[in-house]
């Protein structure tokens, strides 16, 4: 049975939210399999997006977990949309949700064409401009994620601080949000200097992960805590007098 959110909560999300969302994260942690799957690419210098390039073996294990995490991660942001109370910051918070999983789907449908920090012949066409406009386009919907990654925890975080709700958002969101554009000014960085952007890449997308399963945990706590509440509630309506 659904158990009964309270009033000033702001409400309860199914079930299968809380776990599409945990498993959002899992799937979008496909660039550990890296280690297994392709030895080959740098780590430390080169792009994660050149896991998922079309000439490189496996690719496709890597574009369906962008492919798959962007579907789920639409699918909780419109069923919180529906299903929770909407205020202003947490609209817009699910709504951000919704727009890095359209993103994410974008990195899966526009693929690098080739690992530049692998094959010399990928980088001098790069630098040409000779490459397909997928490859091209890639840049955009993977900065796009990340902007809308980190929207969705900050404006996520400022709903449950300004109205009371999921604690873990309330004390975790921003803290990720601010880890995340930190990195993501590194990235900057290590592109001007030539190195360690393999790594700070992995963990930008580490961070992500973390906010996904930061959202799942939110979301299963306030159903632990209703139904935690549940027999309290029932108890005092029971010696209510008539």
């Amino acid at each position: 049975m659904q158990p009964e959110p309270r009033e000033d909560a702001p409400g309860l999300a199914p079930g299968f939210a809380v776990a599409l969302a945990a498993i959002a994260g899992i799937t979008y942690s496909t660039f550990l399999l890296e280690h297994f799957l392709s030895p080959d690419l740098d780590v430390i210098n080169g792009y994660v997006s050149e896991l998922s390039a079309v000439d490189q073996p496996f690719h496709q294990i890597y574009s369906a977990g962008d492919f798959v995490t962007g579907v789920l991660s639409i699918v909780v942001a419109v069923t919180c949309l529906l299903t929770l109370r909407r205020r202003p910051w947490s609209a817009l918070g699910w709504s951000f949700l919704g727009l890095f999983g359209v993103c994410a789907i974008g990195d899966a449908v526009f693929p690098l064409d080739c690992a530049p920090s692998l094959e010399t012949w990928c980088a001098l066409r790069e630098r040409s401009e000779n490459v397909s406009f997928s490859h091209q386009f890639h840049a955009v919907t993977s900065s796009m994620v990340i902007v809308f990654g980190v929207s969705a925890l900050l404006t996520l975080s400022i709903a449950a601080r300004r109205y009371g709700w999921w604690p873990v958002l309330a004390r975790w969101g921003w803290r990720l949000a601010v880890a995340e554009t930190a990195f993501a000014l590194s990235t900057v960085l290590a592109m001007l200097l030539g190195q360690w952007l393999g790594i700070i890449q992995r963990v930008q997308i580490s961070v992500l992960v973390l906010g996904l399963f930061t959202i799942a945990w939110a979301l299963h706590d306030d159903r632990r805590r209703a139904r935690r509440d549940a027999p309290h509630d029932r108890s005092d309506h029971e010696r209510t007098p008539l």
